[in-house]
């Protein structure tokens, strides 16, 4: 701009005093004093010479100057240098580059001069799927090497340029090399992060050399094993590609296409949105409400688990306070029973004893009658007197009745007869009698 004024004050200074000499004298000529016409010229010549000589380089650009001599130096840092009237090539430090989604009217919304903006493509994904995809990239350049900055800037003389003839050729390489290694259908179920890795992957270090995927398809069989019906899958037409790589597992690259070589770096490349193609939208329309659906179905059946588990969980606690309470009364019972046992067994024991007491007991009355028994019959046979005879037979019959009472006789007996018809007495009297007998007869010593 001050190179234009600088010039257009050094013309019209110039002018005015040639026009002074050739015409004649006019209000605006006399105006031009020849004082006036000289400073003018200096000023104009002066603003021609500021302007050729100095440049302000603003901040976020680099800038290539080419001399008119032929060198050239490279400029990173903003201020005032000087260029004598050189040539400039100024590039930003970061370019942003998008491409957006047009409006129905074509519009591509807000745009900024340190920006380019262009209108989204459609491209074709390996399934036949088409959309339109917005992304966004910012490019770097290199900043800490001039000799690469100033030979990227003399070969293409303007960032634009730069921009329009390396940059972009390379970011709609790599989309369309993107978009062949991928199906939209894979895209939306959870790839997009790969999509947007080997699409910067390839911004960087060059295009991926690609190879046709064959895969061997087999016949599907439906119904019974004695009919094969063969299902024809209108993808399998589509050409379907894979990234070639070599012996070490490494891609297999399409040498010199990159923005690396250019000393370029790509900051971000991401992928904002695709517009998918109305016949897809329909079909992904479909599928997010048989996801929705499925959703519903999985929630209800895992509702109904939980309730069945809940029901099994209840069954078993019932089960188990149910299995505590028999097990309580097992428990009381065996303790009872053992209990009944031990006492039955102790009383056993105790009648045991009351019986071997009673027996001794027996015993001896029985030890201390035959004593007195024996006594009285010493004191017969050695001659008594009538009144002990009666003494003596008193205590007989005592002894007797004492003896009648510890008497055992049998439970059972067989009554006979006699050859007459008639019976005698009683067994039980038969019996009495006899051990009354024995007793009264006095035994010889």
């Amino acid at each position: 701009m001050l190179t234009f004024i600088g010039i257009l004050l050094l013309t019209t200074g110039i002018l005015t005093i040639l026009l002074k000499t050739i015409l004649k004298a006019t209000p605006i000529l006399n105006w031009f004093t020849t004082k006036r016409s000289v400073q003018i010229t200096i000023v104009g010549l002066i603003l021609s010479v500021i302007s050729g000589m100095f440049f302000y380089a603003e901040p976020g650009t680099a800038y290539a100057v080419q001399y008119p001599w032929g060198g050239q130096k490279a400029i990173f840092n903003q201020g005032i240098h000087t260029k004598m009237w050189g040539r400039l090539i100024p590039i930003q430090f970061e370019m942003p580059i998008k491409y957006v989604m047009a409006d129905s009217n074509g519009d591509l919304g807000d745009q900024s001069k340190y920006a380019y903006i262009n209108a989204a493509r459609q491209w074709e994904f390996n399934d036949a799927v088409k959309g339109r995809i917005a992304t966004s990239i910012v490019i770097s350049i290199n900043t800490s090497d001039a000799n690469q900055f100033l030979s990227v800037a003399d070969r293409n003389k303007t960032e634009k340029n730069l921009i329009r003839s390396r940059i972009i050729p390379n970011i709609d390489q790599s989309i369309k090399n993107t978009s062949k290694l991928m199906a939209a259908q894979d895209y939306i179920s959870g790839q997009a992060a790969d999509f947007d890795r080997f699409f910067q992957d390839q911004l960087e270090n060059g295009m991926y050399v690609l190879e046709e995927l064959k895969d061997d398809e087999r016949a599907d069989i439906i119904g019974d094993s004695t009919v094969i019906r063969t299902v024809i899958n209108k993808e399998s037409r589509q050409k379907r590609f894979t990234i070639k790589r070599d012996k070490t597992g490494e891609p297999v690259r399409v040498n010199g296409n990159s923005l690396g070589s250019y000393g370029l770096t790509v900051v971000q490349a991401v992928v904002n949105d695709i517009d998918w193609e109305p016949t897809f939208d329909k079909r992904l329309q479909l599928q997010k409400e048989e996801v929705a659906q499925t959703q519903l179905e999985k929630q209800q059946a895992e509702r109904e688990f939980y309730r069945a588990q809940k029901e099994k969980a209840k069954g078993e606690a019932d089960k188990a306070k149910e299995r505590a309470r028999l097990e309580k009364e097992q428990i009381q019972q065996t303790i009872s029973a053992e209990t009944e046992a031990k006492v039955a067994e102790f009383n056993l024991i105790k009648e045991k004893k009351q019986f071997e007491v009673e027996v001794f007991k027996a015993k001896s009355k029985k030890v201390a009658a035959d004593a007195q028994y024996y006594e009285n019959a010493k004191l017969v046979s050695a001659g008594l007197t009538p009144q002990e005879r009666a003494e003596w037979e008193f205590k007989t019959a005592v002894g007797v009745a004492a003896e009648l009472k510890m008497l055992q006789l049998p439970t059972t007996y067989i009554e006979g007869s006699n050859g007459s018809g008639k019976s005698g007495g009683s067994l039980l009297e038969s019996l009495i009698g006899a051990e009354l007998a024995k007793n009264m007869i006095p035994k010889k010593q």
